[in-house]
């Protein structure tokens, strides 16, 4: 008995893309990337976060949540960020004088 495994024939070798497209049509529950475009939002805090979507594609559907939490928090994070960061200063009220 040998201790390596057999060499392919030549010609059969598969390349890894070939291999994951194999083992899909061979399991359709398999995970599988949805295909679904993500725009640019032109915020690298947000496209980041939507970026990490894509993590889900690989993932079994079991997975998802925890991307899909993870994404939520970080842009509700960066939201609520939006409102604690300080603005310009409020005008200051000058006192009126009324006329005697």
């Amino acid at each position: 008995m040998s201790d390596t495994a057999p060499e392919p024939e030549p010609g059969t070798e598969t390349v890894p893309e070939e291999q994951e497209r194999e083992r899909r049509e061979h399991d359709p529950a398999a995970p599988a990337p949805l295909g679904v475009p993500r725009t640019p939002t032109g915020n690298a805090e947000a496209d980041a976060l939507l970026d990490r979507l894509a993590d889900a594609d690989h993932l079994a559907t079991d997975g998802h949540v925890e991307v899909y939490e993870d994404v939520h928090r970080g842009l509700r994070d960066a939201l609520t960020a939006l409102d604690a960061r300080p603005g310009p200063p409020a005008p200051t009220r000058h006192p009126t004088t009324t006329p005697q």
